[in-house]
């Protein structure tokens, strides 16, 4: 970094309460001005005319500065090249200078920001200015490296000619990035239980226009001519045809608690926080399910706003619900009533927690007992032993391990199955468990 930008950056760390509209005079001006003015002193007072030759690049700088005023004042402009970034990726921060006429040099001053990197690390970069440009533009490259909703501020400074007149440092307008959480590596091969919809991927019980075999069954009226089983018509003198089972799409409904959050997130570089485990898993499920021509909705359980995605599919509802999700407050909780939820018949719901608040275990037990298929995703880092400092710490983690180890047992006992987040393949034991249960005979009270 030349000492220029140094000095813009420091006159950037000052506040906005040093914050100029206007061109005013540098430091380096002043100097000027001073020396040549105390050299032609000295030499006029005490005879020395070689003082004069000193003073003379001193004067001529605060004469060519003061001969080239600025006439006007520049007019930043600043916006991203992307408004929405995935986990890791990045973007550019662009600001353009118009009115630039009378800029020698700019320098951009971008302000910390956690779970962002800038390139170069200071966050400050200059470029020199082009005279008969009357606009200026600056790039610089950024990295978002968490998911949520973060501002990007700053300000940016110039320098008129010969360095004798400062402008700024300008705060520029606050920007909005949303880092859309990156969705882990997930492939589940287990059918959905209980498909709902009409047209999907998974076989229902019901007879219908599939591509699963049911049964072989005698000619109707009505029946296509190529579902004709011609091997077993031949060997039997009648014609039969080939019955399939009808294939529906199905609703996943996806519960992400928010209100605690264990370990510490190290952005996608280090290591990730239970909240990092359940958003990126929501992600990760919702892309999967949506791909496969399901329905996904969402909620997150304390979310006080916007927390609350209804079952739908395409590519737009994906993007909605990563938007939804990139806006989860770690830690915000407020009350709410599991039995306001509106759950379809037939959808399985998915819950994404730690397992540490009774509200999220008193949530869990009320939905299964209104019949649904719930399943439980245990979301608590594996590493431990970073969050607990001091002996006594690690004494109270292990307290609060056993007291939630008795939370996942009441949770258990009730019917629903408990698995923890492994990537690819983490529930397909689960769906297939909860097939089979589906497809046992129940008691009923009479």
């Amino acid at each position: 970094m030349s000492t220029r930008d140094e000095q813009q950056h420091r006159d950037a760390s000052v506040g906005v309460s040093r914050t100029s509209q206007g061109w005013r005079p540098t430091s380096a001006l002043a100097r000027a001005g001073l020396v040549s003015a105390t050299f032609a002193a000295v030499a006029v007072g005490f005879g020395r005319p070689d003082l004069l030759v000193l003073a003379t690049p001193f004067l001529v700088h605060a004469v060519a500065v003061l001969a080239r005023r600025p006439a006007r004042s520049p007019r930043p402009q600043t916006w991203l090249g992307h408004a929405a970034v995935r986990e890791g990726e990045g973007t550019t921060v662009s600001v353009a200078v118009e009115d630039a006429g009378d800029v020698e040099h700019v320098v951009l001053a971008l302000e910390p920001e956690p779970w962002v990197a800038f390139r170069p690390p200071s966050g400050v970069h200059g470029v020199a200015a082009v005279p008969v440009r009357p606009r200026v533009e600056l790039d610089l490259p950024m990295a978002s490296l968490r998911w949520g909703r973060r501002t990007v501020g700053g300000v940016v400074g110039a320098t008129g000619p010969w360095a004798g007149r400062q402008w700024g440092p300008h705060p520029l307008s606050p920007l909005a990035l949303t880092t859309l959480p990156a969705p882990g590596v997930y492939d589940g091969r287990a059918p959905v239980p209980h498909p709902i919809g009409l047209v999907g991927t998974h076989p229902a019980r019901r007879p219908g226009d599939g591509t699963e075999l049911a049964s072989i069954r005698p000619f109707t009226p009505g029946d296509r001519l190529r579902r004709v089983q011609w091997r077993v018509s031949l060997r039997t003198g009648s014609l039969h045809v080939t019955s399939t089972v009808a294939e529906e799409d199905s609703g996943i409904l996806l519960l992400v608690d928010s209100g605690v959050e264990v370990g510490v997130s190290g952005g996608t570089t280090g290591q990730a926080s239970s909240l990092d485990v359940a958003v990126r898993a929501a992600g990760a499920l919702t892309e999967h399910y949506l791909h496969r021509g399901d329905r996904v909705g969402l909620r997150v359980l304390g979310a006080a706003a916007r927390g609350v995605v209804p079952l739908g599919g395409g590519r737009r509802h994906l993007r909605r619900v990563l938007e939804t999700l990139a806006r989860v407050v770690p830690g915000e909780r407020h009350d709410s009533d599991p039995r306001r939820f509106r759950v379809p018949p037939g959808t399985i719901v998915v819950v994404l927690s730690p397992m540490l608040s009774d509200q999220v275990v008193a949530a869990t037990r009320t939905l299964a007992q209104r019949g649904l298929d719930l399943v439980v995703v245990d979301t608590m880092p594996t590493d431990l032993d970073a969050i607990a400092d001091s002996p006594r710490d690690r004494i109270a983690w292990r307290m609060r391990l056993l007291e939630r180890e008795a939370l996942l047992d009441r949770v258990r006992r009730t019917g629903v199955p408990v698995a923890r987040w492994a990537g690819p393949g983490t529930l397909d034991e689960v769906l297939r468990g909860l097939g089979r249960r589906a497809r046992q005979p129940r008691m009923a009270h009479r």
